[in-house]
């Protein structure tokens, strides 16, 4: 049987936690940020994890796990 294609936007865009989480970058903190307030632009800080319902569907995406 042959190997498994990863997306590789899965690759560059996800990481995987100890625990089996997928962490990931939070989106709209590029440019335009004027149209956000403080505390939009703070609570969006860093990394978020990503919900199970989700989780579920990124993994198939990456069948031999993320690095």
């Amino acid at each position: 049987m042959p190997k498994l294609k990863t997306k590789s936007g899965v690759k560059k865009r996800f990481t995987l936690t100890a625990t089996g989480k997928l962490k990931h970058g939070v989106a709209g903190k590029r440019h335009r940020l004027m149209s956000h307030n403080a505390k939009y632009i703070r609570q969006n800080r860093g990394t978020k994890l990503l919900s199970d319902a989700d989780t579920a569907a990124v993994k198939a995406w990456a069948p031999y796990g993320l690095k």
